[in-house]
């Protein structure tokens, strides 16, 4: 296994202050965020939880089609949707909650087949077929 990087460039003061986020595969190359696009809702740019949830959906989606695949079914798509929720606390911030919702279409497998493979992966989700 390798290390995974990205880096966060930042000039200036607090809200008034702008970023620049790069991953090492430059899927994201200076990609902009800062205050408006963290606490109100600017899509010019990105933000930690945002990412946060990017990276959870991805993880968990490909951690379910090879928990698919050990018990013997072949995903033939998956489509997972992460929320991260922000609260303020203390003073601060606090990412309390992170809700997945999973839509597999997986041929033979039943309700009880996906909650066994879900099981594995130890993670509570709303599951909806299709």
């Amino acid at each position: 296994m390798s290390d995974k990087t990205a880096t966060v460039h930042w000039e200036g003061r607090g809200k008034q202050g702008v970023g620049k986020i790069s991953t090492q595969t430059a899927a994201l190359k200076d990609y902009p965020y800062g205050f408006a696009s963290r606490f109100e809702d600017d899509k010019r740019g990105t933000n930690p939880e945002e990412l946060l949830a990017a990276a959870h959906a991805a993880c968990f989606t490909m951690a379910f089609s090879f928990a698919s695949d050990a018990a013997g079914f072949a995903t033939a798509a998956v489509d997972t949707q992460a929320a991260v929720r922000l609260v303020a606390k203390g003073g601060g911030f606090s990412i309390d909650r992170i809700d997945l919702r999973l839509e597999a279409s997986v041929p033979g497998m039943d309700d009880p087949d996906m909650k066994a493979a879900l099981d594995v992966l130890e993670h509570r989700v709303q599951m909806t077929g299709r």
